[in-house]
């Protein structure tokens, strides 16, 4: 099932020193993911200067505890980047099925 993972960053002085500190093991594990179907799509959130200030992810776990055990190893919630995260199960579209192997449920 897909899920849709919004991923906050910190607002204090360092949050984007934390990022950049982890985003190469967070883009290897999202690539690992990808190649594993787990992951759908992924997208930095920007602010009106092009700063990075969250992620988005689409994710294809069969549960919702699947979803808190990857986050338990995701590199932006262990190096403390993330500070809000709201998970949302999802749909594909119909428009979007030929992405890949992106599932219709």
């Amino acid at each position: 099932m897909p899920f849709l993972v919004l991923g906050y960053d910190g607002e204090d002085d360092k949050a984007l020193d934390r990022r950049l500190a982890v985003r190469d093991q967070h883009i290897a594990l999202g690539d690992k993911m990808l190649k594993e179907g787990k992951v759908l799509y992924g997208v930095a959130m920007l602010d009106d200067d092009d700063k990075m200030i969250g992620s988005v992810y689409i994710v294809n776990f069969e549960t919702r505890a699947e979803v808190d055990d990857w986050l338990k190893t995701e590199p932006y919630v262990i190096g403390q980047v993330w500070k809000k995260i709201e998970i949302t199960p999802c749909k594909v579209g119909p428009s979007f099925l030929n992405l890949g192997s992106n599932p219709t449920s």
